[in-house]
């Protein structure tokens, strides 16, 4: 996706909020020096409902037993990362306007569930795979960058703590698409 990050989380949220980013333009450019807090919660947002959406999807579309365990995980992980978010949101410092809430997911998420529900079996499987790597990818990218150059101390710290379990996400990702 187009620099997607939520990558996410946001990818976990994140959030991206990844594969999305550069084809289907989830996440935006993220600068190897700074996302600014607005880019990174907007992104965050529909990355990491995204996360859960797609691979509550994946439950139901009858993967191998080693993506439905690694959707199970996106789904446990990014809840709690949507309300690891709610809690930074809350102590916060800066005074851009940032919700939780608002649209479902960006234009370029939604069309890549949308993309995702039109599929079944090893299609579904193996977009869906790739999608998340890619995903992952900016997601690592966009909270690195946040948690070194953030502007909201509470939400860098988020970044910092989310960070870790995006790249063991990377990590599992890895060792599934290698079987599959």
């Amino acid at each position: 996706m187009n620099p997607h990050l939520a990558i996410a989380m946001l990818a976990l949220l994140a959030g991206a909020p990844s594969a999305f980013a550069q084809q289907a333009g989830t996440l935006p450019a993220v600068s190897e020096s700074k996302v600014d807090t607005e880019t990174f919660t907007k992104t965050l947002v529909s990355a990491n409902r995204f996360e859960i959406e797609s691979s509550k999807l994946a439950l139901k579309k009858g993967v191998a037993a080693d993506v439905k365990d690694f959707a199970e995980l996106m789904v446990k992980d990014h809840t709690k990362a949507g309300q690891d978010f709610k809690a930074a949101l809350e102590k916060r410092q800066t005074t851009a306007s940032v919700t939780s809430d608002g649209p479902p997911l960006l234009p370029n998420d939604q069309a890549m569930l949308d993309q995702l529900k039109a599929l079944d079996g090893d299609a579904f499987q193996a977009r869906y795979i790739a999608v998340q790597t890619e995903a992952h990818k900016q997601a690592v990218a966009m909270f690195s960058t946040y948690a070194r150059s953030g502007d909201d101390p509470a939400l860098k710290e988020f970044a910092k703590k989310t960070l870790e379990v995006l790249k063991m996400h990377e990590m599992h990702l890895r060792d599934v698409a290698a079987v599959h």
